[in-house]
């Protein structure tokens, strides 16, 4: 049997590397010798390790999306922390995932200051956002974890999934935003932002929240 080093494994942007038959313990130092500040992201489930590093075209969307939901969240005066890429993991779970963007809005209070998540006692995010570009997401790990609701852009469209009984059902309204058209309008300013540019998208996304808001 060849035994190979983390850092002999070399990951190119827009590409993911598979590891099957991971422990929990060697999830663990892996995530340890990866450290914090890296490019990549990772995702764990039932001894499945995936590592993948975005694309360019994958930061561009995911920064944009927060950015959108932020404005969003702000005109409606609801509360929020956002805890962006933070691992969320479970031991009892066997499953652990790095999403692209995270908000705690119903249960933000718990979140203001905190640096450290235990989700065996911690609620997970109201909210997470992935960008699927090379890879889909990985729904199990979700599911283990119990992430209420999840968006998924996935070229150009927006994907949104509630969690009922334990699975994921599509669903054309969101759980927090349940009076606005998020998935049409989201995937609207996301491509303004692409065409006109993000600053003249997001004003321009803030003057239609708040017309909506009013009408």
């Amino acid at each position: 049997m060849v035994t190979l080093q983390l850092k002999q494994i070399r990951v190119q942007p827009g590409q993911r590397v598979i590891l099957e038959d991971i422990s929990w313990q060697e999830f663990e130092a892996i995530l340890d010798e990866l450290g914090e500040h890296r490019n990549s992201r990772v995702a764990y489930s039932q001894g499945t390790l995936e590592i993948m590093v975005p694309l360019p075209e994958h930061e561009k969307p995911k920064v944009i999306i927060g950015d959108l939901v932020k404005i969003l969240l702000d005109e409606l005066d609801l509360y929020w922390e956002s805890l962006g890429s933070t691992t969320f993991k479970r031991e009892d779970m066997t499953a652990g995932l790095e999403p692209d963007d995270c908000f705690y809005i119903q249960n933000y209070r718990l979140m203001i200051g905190r640096e450290r998540i235990d989700l065996s006692v911690d609620p997970p995010p109201d909210l997470a956002i992935e960008i699927d570009v090379t890879s889909k997401t990985q729904v199990s790990a979700y599911q283990a974890l119990k992430v209420p609701e999840i968006w998924r852009y996935i070229q150009g469209r927006l994907e949104i999934s509630l969690l009922q009984e334990d699975k994921y059902v599509n669903s054309q309204t969101s759980l927090v935003f349940q009076n606005f058209r998020v998935i049409e309008e989201i995937p609207r300013f996301v491509e303004m932002a692409r065409t006109t540019g993000t600053t003249l998208a997001l004003r321009a996304f803030r003057k239609f929240v708040k017309e909506y808001i009013t009408n």
